[in-house]
């Protein structure tokens, strides 16, 4: 079966629909294995950075950080990291409900086991969404959000251990895009996290393709380059001013921001607030609604520590800010081959 959303004449587009092609059933239990990594590796991540290994057992996955990926100057303590793997861990657990699989998650300081038990298919209609679901960053319609499907959202990002904020009023959203330009303006600031981010940018097909991971350029709609002239002209356009205006249309678009909070700011509960979220975006993705991450308020700590009084958290730390509305898809990005995250 092709998608025919991703379809196209190019590499690149190749590669997606093979990488977000339905799910595969019915499966004898190696290739079903890999079917779950697969799923695995389509959740939400930092940068694209795809900081996780798979080792398979017969009965277990167990799902470790990969500390290579790290991006210490933005994630110094592994917030995202943990974070990302438990929207790896979201994805893996439903995609095993529909191949007749239940999946027992439990967390490890060093790694997360998930046991597959046989038990009867469970399709959910998120299982669906997990190859549609993506962070669009892109410009929203501005439209407010209907009460029943911030009801659906609230109740897809319930989790114990994790906390959902849903802002749709505009002075609170204008109250976070002042957090957000504040944390955006000392990243742009810190010529680390520059650096830092640039690692991590593929400026056309060609990389992105070889490198299977990063965030495509193209993603943004920004234009393909060279990468000699991507480097040259990501240093020379990239500027405060310019980064904050396209923070503020971003934001100003959105029907209303999410914040997730974790009980506890340490990598059990970040790893839940990663499951939440994941579970948050497939929802939103099978209403149509979009979402994409403004987290410079969470990644900044002086600012963390404003925002988090500003929302009322008191020693609370916040964990993510999720933007969400109405709005185009955008191309989708890429993931390494599964065979290259599995721990041989």
């Amino acid at each position: 079966m092709t998608n025919t959303s991703l379809a196209s004449d190019d590499g690149y587009g190749a590669t997606l629909c093979a990488l977000r092609s339905p799910l595969s059933e019915p499966l004898e239990h190696g290739a079903l294995l890999l079917e779950l990594v697969r799923c695995a590796t389509l959740a939400a991540n930092g940068h694209n950075t795809q900081p996780w290994r798979f080792e398979l057992s017969p009965d277990v996955i167990s799902i470790q950080p990969d500390l290579s990926r790290r991006t210490p100057v933005v994630d110094p303590d592994e917030h995202h990291l943990w974070v990302s793997l438990g929207c790896a861990t979201e994805n893996l657990v439903l995609a095993a409900a529909a191949l007749g699989k239940h999946a027992n998650v439990v967390f490890g300081t060093q790694q997360v086991h998930v046991a597959l038990d046989n038990a009867m298919p469970l399709r959910s209609p998120l299982v669906d969404a997990i190859f549609q679901r993506q962070c669009t960053r892109a410009e929203y319609d501005g439209q407010p959000m209907p009460t029943d499907v911030l009801q659906e959202l609230t109740r897809a990002a319930d989790r114990r251990g994790v906390r959902l904020l849903l802002l749709t009023e505009r002075a609170k959203i204008e109250g976070v895009l002042d957090y957000v330009t504040q944390g955006n303006s000392a990243q742009i600031r810190n010529r680390a996290f520059v650096n830092e981010l640039k690692n991590w940018i593929r400026f056309n097909e060609a990389d992105a393709l070889a490198a299977g991971d990063g965030l495509f350029s193209r993603l943004t709609g920004n234009p393909t380059l060279p990468r000699w002239l991507g480097n040259m002209m990501f240093s020379m356009l990239l500027s405060e001013k310019s980064e904050n205006e396209k923070c503020v249309k971003q934001m100003r678009s959105s029907a209303g921001v999410a914040v997730f909070v974790g009980e506890h700011a340490d990598p059990a509960h970040w790893f839940e607030v990663g499951r939440a979220y994941e579970h948050f975006a497939l929802a939103a993705a099978t209403l149509g609604v979009r979402t994409a991450f403004l987290n410079q308020p969470v990644e900044v700590p002086a600012v963390r520590t404003q925002f988090a009084q500003w929302l009322g958290l008191g020693a609370g730390r916040p964990d993510l800010v999720v933007r969400f509305g109405r709005g185009p898809r955008m191309p989708y990005s890429l993931r390494r081959p599964v065979a290259e995250v599995i721990v041989r």
